[in-house]
């Protein structure tokens, strides 16, 4: 029998984000000191926050994913725990098995349509058994980032009407569409002109009237205005990875050869603290907790 929901995380994060018009990042961590500077944003901030971890991140770093459920049970402030792009079913299994997530994507849109929307479907009722919400891509997102297969030859698909519907009926609860939207980045002047179809994301919206929420990836070089638009046009669930954690990056290319070990983390924690504060503050979720 499949669990009640009114108790998961994830959702009631985003339930109160729709009820409220604001967005939540979703941020993805590598290590303990990136889940530790989010985690004090978020309390900073009185702000709501989704962790999101790889799949590839909890074979490299197996105790991460159980620091962040102590994170999760422990802070001050609503927080749930993702995985994001679960793109290996085995693997999915094994994580809802043994991991207490709050959420999953599960990534099957490097299979066909219909053998995607099959999968999708399998693996959503097995989350649900367990009292998991399943995420899920449709149509097609293009490229690839540390952490994600990339598409390779695959070619981008955007999301249509039919889309919608169809994994809607696979019984997903967060569908992270197709618009323009790619996985990597866009460069330095951010997305081009057009490139981002809010009149598509706009009618995703209100095809699907409330019934899920909407996840959107592919934020890399996003300004502040972008993000907002995205926002006002029903995105809930805010993706970001290289948007926050670039400062971080460069922090460490900057510095590491120069500054003993704990003065590098520490500065490295604050300086990521402080960007996912701003990023806060632009999706409106401070002082939302």
């Amino acid at each position: 029998m499949t669990k009640d929901f009114s108790q998961n995380r994830t959702l009631q994060i985003l339930k109160d984000a729709a009820t409220r018009k604001y967005g939540v990042l979703a941020a993805i961590a590598y290590n303990i000191e990136q889940l530790t500077a989010l985690v004090r944003a978020a309390e900073a901030k009185r702000s709501p926050l989704i962790i999101q971890l790889f799949p590839s991140t909890l074979k490299q770093l197996p105790t991460l994913a159980f620091a962040a459920a102590a994170a999760v049970t422990q802070a001050s402030v609503p927080i749930s725990l993702h995985i994001d792009h679960a793109q290996d079913v085995d693997h999915i299994r094994e994580i809802i098995a043994t991991i207490p997530v709050d959420s999953v994507m599960v990534d099957m849109s490097h299979y066909d349509m219909a053998e995607n929307l099959e999968k999708t479907k399998i693996l959503a009722k097995e989350c649900h058994d367990k009292g998991i919400a399943v995420e899920a891509e449709s149509g097609r997102i293009n490229g690839g980032e540390d952490g994600i297969a990339d598409t390779g030859d695959l070619e981008a698909l955007f999301t249509t009407p039919e889309d919608v519907d169809n994994f809607l009926a696979a019984g997903i609860d967060i569908l992270a569409p197709s618009i323009g939207n790619l996985h990597g980045d866009y460069g330095p002047a951010g997305p081009a002109p057009g490139q981002l179809h809010f009149d598509r994301l706009e009618s995703i919206n209100k095809q699907i009237n409330n019934r899920v929420h909407i996840a959107l990836h592919g934020t890399n070089d996003f300004s502040p205005e972008i993000m907002r638009k995205c926002i006002d046009n029903g995105a809930l669930k805010l993706n970001v990875n290289k948007l926050l954690l670039e400062v971080w990056n460069e922090h460490l290319r900057k510095h590491a050869a120069g500054t003993p070990l704990v003065t590098l983390l520490d500065d490295g924690m604050q300086i990521l603290q402080k960007e996912t504060e701003k990023f806060m503050d632009i999706c409106g979720s401070s002082g939302k907790a």
